[in-house]
């Protein structure tokens, strides 16, 4: 018997449910296959601004309504997008499903797209714009992305800029959502105590009226450039984010790299923390990860730490990465990652949420559905030499490096050449 039932109503829309006897809670996800790499010129962030833009309810439904009614029956909600999706979820008790369901219907198929509306949530994410660039984590970050995928779809800022958020126009909105909001392009994820049969019934109630079909995306291999990238700024602190291209989210190389990452610099133990913050004290913060897209991904090292430090960090990395690929990892190192990732997915199932996230995600991009057990069985046969083989694609590949700090670009080219 499976551990989820996914059923496709005749309009398209998929839903996935998945039982956890014994909560009375239900997580409601309605996952749409739409981000920051399929828009248009006229239309950079307008994914995330349509994220905010729905909450303004539609003709029958205000945004007081909506907001008045979550608080009414003790629910959370909200909304976040990514490069390729977009997700508006609410947690509540299972015998408000149908409130909650009728919310995200109006919020889906029928915005009302008001003009004093727009103008207003306009200045709310030209404000989170503002705010994430007086971050100097989200700038590097964003620096990253652009550079690494230079030419790419995925080269856009979620957020958008200040200049396309002023410029976009109610019609611009609007065709967006025209264009990528449909059933066939959503799935709705529901973890709950309830049986898959009772939620159809009840997801068919507000949505199966609803219409369009499947979407498509442009996905097409990267050109990198080596190369480095500096924002200049008089901070008390140098940021710095180097790495280079990784394989899609779909390759069977994500379980050796998920162990790989954790002993270069997943967790405390792993070699970037050890080395550079526990012995020598010149980070607070170093950390590798990888960010998987689905035709190609990346992976990456962050540290941040006094400027006039930045040299010897960067002596530190490269050594740990020559190690690394040199020497593989051991037989510890191997058996603590494993270790550590298993507890993450025991961990993340005893959350409805986590597992309506699971759920949602590995639908919309019809990924591979696999149990906890089947997961953790992925981890436990990964081998040392399937590290060795995925470090040796990975790192010695060309690489970019950006950096925020008082310094210029040459002062981290000789990082990358």
């Amino acid at each position: 018997m499976s551990w989820y039932d996914l059923t496709t109503l005749p309009n398209g829309l998929r839903v996935v449910t998945e039982r956890m006897p014994g909560i009375r809670s239900a997580a409601i996800g309605c996952w749409v296959d739409t981000g920051t790499r399929d828009e248009l010129g006229n239309e950079a962030g307008a994914s995330h601004f349509l994220e905010h833009l729905l909450f303004k309810g539609s003709e029958e439904v205000s945004a007081r309504e909506i907001s008045e009614t979550f608080d009414a029956i003790g629910a959370h909600s909200n909304a976040f997008t990514t490069k390729e999706q977009t997700c508006f979820w609410t947690r509540l008790l299972d015998d408000e499903l149908g409130t909650g369901l009728r919310l995200l219907a109006e919020m889906l198929q029928r915005p009302a797209f008001r003009e004093h509306e727009i103008d207003s949530e306009r200045q709310v994410v030209i404000e989170e714009i503002l705010m994430s660039e007086d971050d100097p984590d989200d700038t590097v970050f964003e620096a990253f992305s652009e550079t690494l995928f230079t030419g790419h779809p995925l080269e856009r800022p979620i957020l958008g800029t200040r200049e396309s958020i002023t410029g976009m126009s109610s019609g611009d909105i609007s065709g967006y959502w025209k264009r990528r909001y449909t059933a066939g392009s959503t799935v709705i994820a529901i973890v709950s105590s309830l049986p898959h049969q009772q939620v159809l019934d009840e997801v068919e109630k507000y949505f199966g009226d609803w219409g369009g079909d499947g979407l498509t995306h442009d996905l097409h291999p990267l050109q990198l450039v080596t190369g480095a990238r500096v924002v200049h700024r008089e901070t008390e602190q140098a940021h710095v984010v180097m790495g280079g291209e990784l394989f899609p989210r779909g390759d069977e190389r994500r379980w050796a790299f998920e162990i790989a990452n954790h002993v270069l610099g997943g967790g405390m133990s792993s070699r970037l923390f050890q080395t550079i913050r526990e012995e020598r004290g010149l980070v607070y913060s170093v950390y590798s990860f990888g960010m998987p897209f689905a035709d190609i991904g990346a992976w990456g090292i962050y540290a941040g730490t006094a400027p006039e430090q930045l040299p010897q960090v960067m002596e530190l990395i490269e050594g740990e990465l020559t190690s690394i690929l040199r020497d593989g990892i051991t037989e510890g190192e191997l058996e603590r990652a494993k270790g550590s990732v298993r507890g993450s997915i025991a961990l993340s199932m005893e959350d409805a949420n986590s597992r309506m996230s699971r759920l949602g995600r590995q639908v919309v991009t019809n990924g591979e559905l696999l149990s906890t057990g089947e997961r953790i069985a992925r981890i436990e046969a990964v081998t040392r030499e399937d590290v060795a083989s995925v470090l040796s694609e990975v790192i010695p590949g060309p690489r970019v490096l950006t950096g925020l700090g008082p310094f210029a670009e040459r002062d981290l080219e000789a990082y990358v050449a």
